[in-house]
């Protein structure tokens, strides 16, 4: 109990000074390179400055492109009335920050169809391999097998009187 109350607060100081490090711009060389001019807008998913696109949490912690000339001249312009925005230049702001809009992120990517064939691929290779066990590598099944003989143990049991049929049910049957 006191290890974890201790992890979950070391893990919280931890969020705190990332998110103390992302308001200051103090980041990881690692960090900085991967992002390169791209503006950092918050805190993101896990604390780190990467971006990707999700639905249940639309909000990456940079934006998707980077700072150029046209996409600062749109930024500035955006800070005025947005009436005055044309809806290309909205388009162009939005597609500046996300690569895929919802719809985008939502609509079916047909993957669905590369499991099914995979799957039938391997129901396909299962039955091959199994008849060329039954073929080469098992032994024949017993003669006893056969529907002749197992008539014919059906009816010595029941002249032997094998397992008889004990209680009510078997009154019920006269």
């Amino acid at each position: 109990m006191v290890g974890r109350v201790l992890s979950t607060r070391l893990l919280r100081i931890g969020q705190i000074q990332n998110v103390a490090n992302m308001s200051t711009g103090h980041f990881s060389w690692d960090e900085v390179n991967k992002i390169g001019d791209r503006e950092v807008v918050c805190h993101g998913l896990n604390g780190n400055a990467n971006y990707f696109d999700r639905p249940d949490y639309p909000m990456p912690a940079i934006r998707f492109k980077e700072n150029t000339s046209d996409v600062q001249a749109l930024r500035e312009k955006e800070k005025g009335d947005w009436k005055k925005l044309s809806i290309e230049e909205k388009k162009a702001l939005y597609r500046a920050s996300f690569c895929q809009t919802f719809a985008e992120m939502n609509a079916p990517t047909g993957e669905w169809k590369g499991v099914v064939g995979w799957g039938f691929f391997g129901v396909t290779l299962a039955i091959w391999i199994y008849i060329y066990m039954r073929k080469f590598i098992l032994p024949p099944l017993p003669i006893t097998f056969d529907e002749e003989h197992q008539l014919a143990q059906l009816d010595r049991m029941l002249k032997l009187d094998i397992n008889p049929i004990e209680g009510i049910s078997a009154r019920a049957r006269k």
